[in-house]
């Protein structure tokens, strides 16, 4: 029983991660409608992939990687919180117009 509780509030604190990227990602760009967080499970961590326009990967990296790298920093105290190991990519959205 312990571990489905386990499993549960992995997907919770998964959830509770991937909102906290998108509300961070969604403060930062132009184009907040367009940005997702798509979750991996990846052993004994879990991989965020944060998706946003082509236009706003620049605004969401930052100049030399400071505002990706704060992100990373703000997830990592809050994985800590969790005792769960997250790790962040950040992917470019390739969209034909």
């Amino acid at each position: 029983m312990d571990e489905a509780m386990q499993l549960a509030s992995g997907d919770d604190s998964a959830k509770k991660m991937s909102d906290l990227v998108a509300e961070l990602a969604r403060a930062l760009v132009d184009k907040p409608e367009e940005v997702s967080v798509e979750t991996i499970q990846d052993g004994d961590g879990t991989l965020l992939r944060l998706h946003v326009a082509q236009s706003d990967v620049g605004k969401v990296i930052g100049k030399q990687g400071r505002t990706a790298r704060s992100i990373r920093t703000v997830l990592s105290a809050a994985s800590m919180k969790l005792k769960r190991r997250f790790s962040l990519d950040i992917v470019e959205e390739n969209r034909a117009s």
